[in-house]
């Protein structure tokens, strides 16, 4: 089985991360995001992943070898779909898809969703719903910043509320980014333009009756913003107990820190937070709740903060910090 994962977008509310990464390649626990979820695409029965490619696609190629992945006995091949110019989500679903002939079955996967969900459990419910697509669906406590979903009785999707009053629906359950679908939603999807999954796609498979929603309790967390890259990293942390190949000084004290190849100097105090890979935190120095990739000088404290691979934090106290220039 086939599945397309999109994961073309520039990654703006993340920079400066993205600034030189794409933003499914920045890692969750030491992993590039999209290798953890192309290794649960392969636990759920996916045998070819067909990336659908806009920014960087070079990095994207690098974090596969030889162009597969081995998961348990399974090699799953990697296929790169790369757009000309960008097509939006249901546009870039057509795009990957007829690029590799995909005529029945198939999965889509945002690559920026970190999930729990069980893939083969999803298909199923795909196959026994015997609609078109399949949607997962998650709830949320506060559904009035979302796209709410409505199902009936018979879990076929009636419409989508976008960012409902209070009172304007019942419905808690909002898009997953995880679907299923059968090779004929691609003809619906016109070819060589931007067309959007969620406002176009969907609404016309609800019209339909062809829309199924698979709703689930599973861990969920879109990592597009940088508290829900920081929360992501954290549960792996809270989950796996990892605190991984930091060089840590004797005397500095952390907290709930992934740490890849970082160096942490005597005396810091690092807390609730990610490094990643080579950054550097000097003696003396505070990081809390913070994302670093860069360095954080002696005498320097910060909270809330993202530094990219060039920042470096001068001494001094700093909230809210984001180096270098979130917008180049």
């Amino acid at each position: 089985m086939f599945a397309v994962v999109l994961v073309g977008g520039f990654g703006t509310r993340l920079r400066p991360l993205t600034n030189t990464v794409p933003k499914p390649m920045l890692p969750i626990g030491n992993v590039p995001m999209v290798v953890r979820l192309a290794a649960r695409l392969a636990a759920g029965g996916v045998t070819d992943i067909v990336l659908a490619l806009g920014f960087q696609p070079d990095a994207f190629r690098a974090a596969f070898p030889g162009d597969s992945l081995t998961h348990g006995d399974t090699t799953v091949h990697l296929h790169y779909a790369v757009k000309p110019e960008p097509r939006d989500t249901a546009g870039a679903i057509k795009f990957a898809a007829d690029a590799v002939g995909i005529d029945g079955t198939f999965v889509v996967a945002n690559g920026d969703i970190v999930t729990g969900l069980a893939i083969d459990d999803l298909i199923r419910a795909h196959r026994e719903g015997g609609r078109e697509a399949t949607i997962h669906l998650t709830p949320v406590d506060d559904p009035s910043s979302f796209g709410v979903v409505e199902l009936d009785d018979a879990q076929l999707v009636q419409r989508f509320v976008e960012k409902p009053a209070p009172g304007e629906t019942s419905s808690n359950l909002i898009n997953a980014g995880t679907y299923v679908m059968e090779a004929s939603v691609l003809d619906r999807i016109a070819a060589d333009v931007p067309v959007s999954v969620e406002r176009v796609t969907f609404p016309d498979l609800v019209a339909a009756g062809d829309l199924v929603g698979y709703p689930t309790n599973d861990s969920w967390i879109d990592t597009g913003r940088p508290e829900f890259y920081l929360e992501a990293n954290l549960a792996y942390a809270e989950s796996e107990r990892a605190i991984v190949e930091s060089e840590l000084a004797a005397t500095s004290r952390i907290s709930q820190v992934i740490a890849d190849r970082a160096t942490i100097g005597e005396n810091a105090v690092v807390s609730r937070s990610v490094l990643l890979p080579g950054a550097v935190i000097e003696k003396n120095a505070r990081v809390e709740n913070s994302l670093v990739w860069g360095r954080v000088s002696s005498g320097a404290s910060i909270i809330d903060a993202v530094i990219g691979q060039d920042g470096v934090v001068p001494p001094g106290d700093y909230r809210g910090l984001r180096l270098p220039d979130p917008t180049r």
